[in-house]
């Protein structure tokens, strides 16, 4: 079960790093500001849904 954990911990943080990239390209490509704030607010999603991922396959033995 910690393969399950961990492919899973690793999607949210590809998906993490596809938004991170896309802001960089959105703030050099000069974009509006409500895209770079999407872009932002992806990403701190990702990182939370990791957290919120292994916190909770601690906590019911996933």
């Amino acid at each position: 079960m910690a393969s399950n954990i961990k492919s899973v911990v690793t999607l949210i943080a590809i998906g993490s790093i596809c938004w991170l990239a896309a802001g960089v390209v959105a703030i050099a490509a000069g974009a509006q500001s409500k895209i770079i704030w999407t872009c932002v607010v992806g990403a701190v999603l990702g990182a939370m849904g990791i957290r919120y991922s292994i916190r909770r396959s601690r906590r019911t033995g996933i």
